[in-house]
C-alpha cells in the first residue's frame, strides 16, 4: 500500500463525543452563552479533531513547501527569488520565522522542487522532484505520478516532523514565485469558477500583468482540460509541487487527528486538492485568513471554513496560518481555564448564563 493510500485510510470522522462534551463545557462556563463569540466554536471544533474535550495544543509545526514554476512572466518577481527565500527561511529571516517563534511553532522546510540548488544543510528537507514544473500554457505541469509523489512529500514529512518531536497543531504555507497563477488554475478547476473570478495581484503586478494572469490561467485550462473529478488530475495538469505537498500535510494531520491551519490562497488551493482525496479531511483544517486573493473565497466557500483573522495579507509562507494558530491556542486556553459556574459559586445557570 502507497503511503497515500495508507494516509487516506487511516482519516476517519472526528470524535463527535469529545466535541458534544466540550460544547456542554462551553455552556457551564462563567460567561453569557456565545458571548467569546468564535473563540467558543474553534474550542469544540479542536476538540472533536483532537478527541480530547478539553485539548493542550503544546507545539506546532509550520510546513513551508518551496518549489518553482515553468509558467512565465504571470509575477513581480524573478523565479531566482524562491531560493534565496528558502535561504531566508533557514537562516531565521522571514517574516514566518518570527511569527512562528511569536507562536510556538517551529518551521520545517522542504525544497519539493526549486529551480536553483541549495546546499544541504541543517534544516532543510531536500526531495526535489525536479527544477520546477512545466509551463501550464502550453502542457501539463507535471506527470500523475510527479502529483503523486508531491502529495506523498508532504505526507513524509509531516510524519517525520511527528517522529522527531510530537506536536498538537499544524499549518502548510508555501514559497514558489509565480504559484499564485497555478492556484487560480486549480482553484477555478475544483469550483468551476471563471479564472477572471479567481486570478489576483499575486505579488502586486499592474493592471496589465494582471490581465496576462488572467489569460494565463484560462489558456492552462483550455489546453489541459484538469477533470475535476480527479484531484490528481488536476494537481498533475494545473498545478505545483509545493501545492501537492501542502494537500499531503493536510491529509497527514487529518489521519494523526491533528488540528491544521489553511494559510492563504495557495494553501487554500491545495486544501482543496486533499479535500478531493478524501472529502472529510476538510473537517480537520482551520482557515487561519482571509487573503486579498480573490480566488481564496471559492476556496473556502468549497471547503466550509471561515477565517479566524481578515487582516488583508497576501503574503503566504504560513504567515496568516500561524498568527491565527495564537487565536486557537487562546480559544483552548480560556476554554481550559475558565471555571464553571459551579466552580465559581456564580448566581445563575448554565443555560443563561449570570444574572
Amino acid at each position: 500500500m502507497s503511503p497515500l493510500e495508507d494516509t487516506l485510510n487511516r482519516i476517519g470522522a472526528p470524535d463527535a463525543a469529545a466535541a458534544a462534551s466540550a460544547r456542554a463545557r462551553q455552556a457551564r462556563l462563567t460567561k453569557p452563552p456565545g458571548s467569546l463569540g468564535a473563540l467558543e466554536e474553534l474550542a469544540v471544533r479542536i476538540a472533536g479533531i483532537t478527541g480530547n474535550p478539553v485539548p493542550d495544543l503544546g507545539q506546532g509545526v509550520v510546513f513551508v513547501m518551496a518549489a518553482d514554476h515553468g509558467v512565465a512572466g504571470v509575477s513581480a518577481y524573478p523565479r531566482e527569488v524562491t531560493a534565496a527565500m528558502v535561504r531566508n527561511f533557514l537562516a531565521g529571516g522571514a517574516a514566518v520565522n518570527a511569527l512562528a517563534a511569536f507562536a510556538g511553532f517551529r518551521v520545517s522546510v522542504t525544497d519539493c522542487g526549486v529551480a536553483s540548488d541549495l546546499p544541504a544543510v541543517p534544516g532543510l528537507r531536500s526531495r526535489k522532484i525536479r527544477r520546477g514544473t512545466d509551463d501550464i500554457t502550453r502542457g501539463p505541469a507535471m506527470s500523475r505520478d510527479e502529483a503523486r509523489l508531491s502529495v506523498e512529500i508532504g505526507i513524509e514529512a509531516f510524519e517525520e516532523e511527528r517522529s522527531a518531536a510530537p506536536f498538537g497543531i499544524a499549518a502548510a504555507g508555501e514559497m514558489g514565485i509565480g504559484n499564485t497563477t497555478p492556484s487560480s488554475a486549480v482553484v477555478a478547476a475544483l469550483t468551476g469558477e471563471p479564472p477572471r473570478g479567481v486570478t489576483g495581484r499575486g505579488t502586486g503586478v499592474d493592471d496589465r500583468g494582471l490581465a496576462r494572469k488572467i489569460a494565463a490561467v484560462e489558456r492552462a485550462l483550455a489546453v489541459n482540460r484538469p477533470d475535476p473529478s480527479d484531484p490528481l488530475d488536476v494537481l498533475s495538469k494545473v498545478g505545483g509541487f509545493e501545492i501537492g505537498a501542502m494537500a499531503g500535510v493536510f491529509l497527514a494531520a487529518a489521519a494523526r487527528n491533528v488540528p491544521v491551519l489553511v494559510d492563504g490562497f495557495i494553501s487554500a488551493a491545495a486544501a482543496l486538492i486533499a479535500r478531493g482525496l478524501c472529502p472529510r479531511a476538510a473537517e480537520y483544517m482551520i482557515a487561519g485568513h482571509r487573503s486579498v486573493e480573490p480566488g481564496q473565497a471559492a476556496a473556502l466557500g468549497l471547503l466550509g471554513l471561515r477565517p479566524v483573522l481578515d487582516l488583508g495579507m497576501r503574503l503566504g509562507e504560513g504567515t496568516g496560518a500561524v498568527l491565527a494558530a495564537a487565536v486557537c491556542r487562546a480559544a483552548c486556553e480560556v476554554h481550559a481555564r475558565m471555571a464553571t459556574f459551579e466552580e465559581a459559586g456564580v448566581p445563575g445557570s448554565p443555560a443563561g448564563g449570570p444574572a
